[in-house]
């Protein structure tokens, strides 16, 4: 079982050396999936096995199990904060599209503010 484990971390490193090393705009684990399809495609024909190995299997359906987990704390918080949610979601829902905007406008102009800086120094 430690192998199915280190054999997705290391598709997973592997995904994001590639797509960093090479300035892919793609995500690192999206890569180190399809590292895992091909080294899985390869085991497949190497050994004449069309199914998975049964350690990753038992893997994966415990973190796909468990992946539910994650949303446990967003769904508590709605329930437990629904009557604020019911009288001031309006207001929060305003607060977090206008802070949104000012940090993208804010980074915007950093960035052409730094590359301005950049080109007046070539």
């Amino acid at each position: 079982m430690i192998d199915s484990i280190l054999t997705l971390l290391f598709c997973q490193l592997l995904g994001e050396v590639v797509v960093r090393g090479l300035g892919l705009p793609l995500p690192g684990p999206v890569a180190g999936m399809g590292f895992l399809l091909v080294l899985l495609m390869l085991r497949g024909r190497m050994t004449g096995a069309q199914d998975l190995p049964e350690g990753l299997t038992r893997v994966t359906d415990g973190l796909l199990g468990n992946l539910s987990l994650l949303f446990v704390p967003a769904a508590v918080g709605v329930v437990r904060y629904g009557g604020l949610l019911r009288s001031h979601g309006l207001v929060m829902a305003l607060a977090v599209l206008v802070s949104t905007i000012l940090a993208l406008a804010v980074t915007a102009l950093v960035f052409l503010g730094t590359r301005i800086l950049l080109e007046r120094r070539r």
